[in-house]
């Protein structure tokens, strides 16, 4: 495997046509002028000891050394050094509302931006922790399985939206029970981070809670939006075209139930805390991580690039040399040879 460090600079190569196409136009040009002086032949007698061979050797040398200065700017790397690493930390899954309510802007700029935000900070005070990531609203849906690579993660999380699943509602159940199955290391120490305005729970959520806290884990709840509530905005284009109605027309009005996210933290010995500050909710969990046992994560290999433009520049080093000592007469024991058949006028 390999990759090119600075790859705009390959553009560069395009100079080596450009000084091909002068080259040509040069021979192209002195030999014109040579037919302008006399004939050939005699112009030829004139300088017996230049190689027309040993002129174009000499660009062809050039080109070649300009062209390993270029790619040792672009610097190939190849992965030739793979080395152990060793993870230690707690395993963490997010499971995110992604219901119509989390579209109320009683928490700005909404409540499932402010729980994109929420989780998006939580990554980045991560150290060497795995994380997934499940969205549900009327069902639950795997977006991310467990990983180190929060790269990956922070992609997937900003694709998160309330189309990932079709049918609504709110059933953390379902959720709960699906983080649970991202887990595949007994030993490691379990985290579910819910997410969620509470409404529209399911009476499943608290039995989903106790057999999570069977397998030792623990969930924190944050919640998200306010008890006053507010209406679901619907959007088209980016615009806010109507507010979302009940059947018989009235404004739907979504609240915050912190009541019943507390009762499933307590269930699992884990904590609630309000998203209203992102700050607070990420120290909430960052002092929760601390007191956790930590375990190793299996080792896994990865492989480093290892620069490459030494090897390239010694070459084109190499070349200049090269280039300095040779003359563009021509070279004595090659004329004795006589390769192609010249006879001595």
């Amino acid at each position: 495997m390999y990759e090119l460090d600075k790859p705009i600079y390959l553009y560069l190569l395009a100079l080596v046509p450009v000084l091909v196409a002068l080259y040509l136009y040069e021979v192209y040009w002195r030999r014109k002028k040579q037919r302008e002086f006399g004939n050939a032949e005699l112009v030829e007698k004139l300088a017996p000891e230049r190689s027309v061979f040993k002129q174009a050797l000499k660009w062809a040398v050039l080109l070649l050394a300009i062209t390993c200065v270029i790619i040792a700017i672009v610097n190939p790397k190849i992965g030739t050094k793979v080395e152990t690493v060793k993870r230690e930390g707690i395993d963490i899954v997010f499971a995110m509302d992604v219901s119509k309510s989390m579209l109320a802007e009683d928490m700005a700029p909404s409540r499932l931006e402010r729980s994109k935000q929420i989780v998006s900070q939580i990554i980045n005070g991560l150290g060497s922790d795995r994380i997934g990531i499940v969205g549900y609203a009327g069902a639950a849906y795997p977006v991310l399985p467990i990983t180190t690579d929060y790269g990956v993660a922070k992609m997937f999380l900003e694709g998160v939206n309330t189309d990932i699943v079709s049918s609504q509602g709110t059933a953390i159940g379902a959720a709960i029970d699906m983080a649970i199955t991202f887990f595949d290391d007994p030993d490691s120490s379990k985290l579910i981070i819910l997410l969620s305005d509470g409404e529209d729970h399911g009476e499943d959520s608290i039995s989903a809670a106790e057999r999570a806290k069977e397998k030792g884990i623990k969930i924190i709840t944050v919640g998200l939006g306010t008890t006053k509530g507010g209406p679901i905005p619907m959007r088209r284009n980016g615009i806010i075209y109507s507010y979302k109605q009940d059947s018989e027309g009235n404004t739907v009005t979504t609240k915050l139930y912190p009541e019943a996210l507390q009762a499933l933290a307590q269930a699992t010995g884990g904590g609630y805390i309000s998203g209203q500050s992102t700050k607070a909710v990420t120290d909430y969990v960052k002092n929760t991580i601390s007191s956790s046992k930590k375990t190793g994560f299996e080792s896994r290999r990865v492989a480093e690039y290892d620069s490459q433009y030494q090897w390239f520049l010694a070459a084109a080093l190499l070349l200049l040399i090269l280039d300095f000592f040779l003359l563009e007469r021509k070279t004595a024991w090659i004329k004795k040879l006589n390769l192609f058949n010249e006879k001595e006028q």
